[in-house]
């Protein structure tokens, strides 16, 4: 599997469960893709998502019926608590070819990474899904280690705009930025919040 990220804008999910599980993925998505929650009843996580309930009993529910709640999806989730039933949606999906991630059961065609993200950047995690917990820890990791990150790309941002106008040399630009970016004075600022970052930046690196 490649990772890629992909605007999923008025793309309609479907997501099989009403549990916890289901619920994570439910948030994952909901504010930005059409989201639907196929399920015979859900866990009080779902009351401030944006998403549309479709009351069905799973366990007793048609083939037919089924693949007719699948249509016109763009991504297929199955979350219950069920194995089989996850794997019944899931060939469902493979004979539509429709993409498809499964929680518990057969692998899909989909792993969801485990996301940290800011203003400015977004780092998605995967282990194949061999060891969600790895993903987890390793997105905590980031966080903690660094929180001025979204911080630092606005710097970083501003700091090549000015670094276009002012010098010419592409080799001396880029040393510029990496040094900037490997200075742990900047870094500490950054975190403290301090109002003056940017104008000892540009002193000590642009004047």
């Amino acid at each position: 599997m490649i990772p890629l990220f992909i605007d999923c804008t008025g793309r309609r999910i479907v997501i099989f469960g009403g549990g916890d599980v289901a619920a994570r993925k439910a948030a994952y998505f909901s504010g930005n893709a059409d989201v639907t929650v196929v399920s015979r009843s859900f866990v009080k996580a779902f009351d401030d998502l944006k998403i549309t309930r479709n009351d069905t009993n799973l366990a007793t529910e048609s083939g037919r019926n089924l693949a007719a709640i699948l249509t016109g999806s763009f991504l297929v989730i199955a979350a219950t608590s069920d194995t089989e039933i996850n794997n019944r949606i899931g060939r469902l999906c493979k004979a539509t070819g429709l993409l498809f991630n499964n929680a518990n059961g057969e692998t899909g065609n989909v792993i969801m990474p485990a996301v940290t993200s800011g203003d400015n950047y977004t780092i998605a995690i995967s282990t194949g899904g061999n060891s969600p917990g790895i993903s987890r820890y390793l997105r905590k990791h980031l966080e903690a280690s660094l929180p001025a990150l979204d911080d630092m790309i606005a710097l970083q941002i501003r700091l090549r705009e000015v670094l276009m106008v002012q010098e010419p040399d592409q080799k001396t630009r880029s040393a510029i930025i990496t040094n900037v970016l490997n200075d742990p004075e900047v870094w500490a600022a950054l975190e403290a919040k301090r109002p003056d970052t940017w104008d000892d930046v540009f002193r000590r690196y642009l004047s």
